[in-house]
């Protein structure tokens, strides 16, 4: 587990350089920041919100715990504390972390499985909003009234994502988030979230040669230009009701066509018709950006529709690459189906309230929830112990059920021997 012990050094060193503006003068709570940023992204980690209350009793009877030994804390602060202690601290500190998972996986070959496109990186953008309320509210939070008169508060952000079509596993970046910013007459909105994170990552992505996936709220001009002037490319989603003169434009135009038919397991035959034509036109008026159009529809043996798309895209569009194109523009569900469903429902309860605060705490503990995906996402790569351990566990819900569990009881004397306790399923005396 060197690769994750490097990952985690890394960020008890960023913990340990948080502001730490509210140091108490009770030696009782003189906790340091390095311990107090830990003890909450374990709670993500190991996915169990009561991770710290368990260690807390391991400590009572043995003197020490996997807080100690695994994490490298010296104390284990209170919830409040933690609460207290991190409101002050903005989520970007946390950016070093996402980019040393990125370098950890470029230094070993691990981000070849994500590109596509003779050396692309996808990146899937798209907002979720992770706490919602009608009573609890901060001067972070966005609002807006249901029809029942009510005014709900709620959290959001612009989740950025690398996926890949026939891959299983994706890897959360750092997020941006939708707030109300300074001297804007306008609620803050995912378009301007999306200008805010290309701008801000645009010299960190450079070196993956991105290309941006997003729905049809994302195809407009002034998206395709900000991805276009931070020397990426798009693929959005097009649909003909947001774009009535490209529509118009690729009317009984001549287009070209591909037509691919697939057997499928269980005996299907699926066919694919590709169908696209460059140089249209975005929007109306003459400073209009031009971009390639394609469609691809899917059809099963009786000639029934199952799929049908467009995209628009600044990629040039051949019968060569069309069928990976299409592929690749499809993998925008991925931010969908493998990010957010994954965060809310599948362990990382991304939508739970585990602090609210008053500055920076709801932010922060979503972005510790992205790093930890990020950190799990580098492990399932890189990792062979981990990896081991996922095949011999099954799924991934019972890997961290058993993960925790097994947590709980025990104390680990390294990350190495916690793993291969769970590949064996013999908890070896600790050394």
């Amino acid at each position: 587990m060197e690769i994750f012990e490097s990952l985690l050094a890394g960020l008890r060193t960023v913990c340990a350089d948080f502001p730490d503006a509210r140091r108490s003068p009770d030696p009782e709570l003189d906790y340091s920041m390095a311990d107090i940023g830990l003890s909450a992204f374990s709670l993500f980690f190991m996915q169990s919100e009561s991770f710290l209350s368990y260690q807390r009793r391991l400590e009572k009877g043995h003197g020490t715990s996997n807080c100690h030994s695994l994490f490298g804390m010296k104390k284990i602060p209170t919830d409040n504390y933690i609460r207290l202690m991190l409101d002050p601290v903005s989520p970007e500190s946390l950016q070093p972390c996402f980019d040393q998972v990125i370098k950890q996986l470029r230094e070993r070959d691990g981000l070849k499985v994500f590109q596509r496109l003779a050396g692309r990186t996808l990146v899937a953008l798209d907002g979720t909003e992770y706490f919602c309320s009608q009573k609890l509210s901060c001067p972070q939070c966005l609002t807006r009234k249901r029809a029942n008169g009510k005014s709900e508060h709620y959290h959001a952000m612009l989740a950025a994502t690398i996926v890949a079509p026939g891959h299983n596993m994706v890897l959360p970046l750092m997020p941006e988030f939708i707030t109300p910013q300074d001297g804007a007459e306008k609620q803050d909105c995912e378009r301007n979230a999306a200008k805010r994170w290309l701008n801000a990552h645009q010299a960190r992505m450079a070196d993956l040669h991105p290309v941006y996936l997003g729905d049809a709220l994302f195809s407009c001009q002034p998206l395709a230009e900000a991805v276009l002037a931070s020397g990426a490319d798009f693929l959005f989603v097009c649909k003909r009701d947001g774009h009535k003169t490209l529509y118009e434009f690729i009317e009984g135009a001549p287009l070209d066509q591909h037509t691919v038919s697939e057997r499928k397991p269980g005996k299907r035959t699926l066919t694919y018709r590709y169908r696209w034509i460059e140089a249209v036109p975005l929007r109306d008026g003459k400073d209009a950006l031009s971009v390639n159009w394609l469609s691809v529809t899917i059809s099963d043996e009786k000639g029934k529709v199952t799929y049908d798309g467009a995209f628009v895209t600044s990629l040039p569009i051949t019968a060569e690459n069309v069928v990976e194109i299409a592929a690749c523009a499809r993998a925008r569900w991925k931010i969908e189906n493998e990010t957010f469903n994954v965060l809310k429902n599948n362990g990382y309860n991304l939508a739970h309230n585990f602090g609210h605060g008053n500055n920076y705490l709801a932010r922060m503990f979503a972005t510790m929830n992205l790093l930890a995906f990020a950190f799990h996402t580098a492990c399932d790569c890189l990792e062979t112990l981990w990896q081991q351990a996922r095949q011999a566990l099954g799924t991934r819900k019972g890997f961290f059920q058993d993960f925790h569990a097994i947590c709980s009881y025990v104390v680990f004397a390294s990350w190495k021997h916690l793993i291969e306790t769970l590949i064996t399923g013999k908890a070896a005396p600790s050394t």
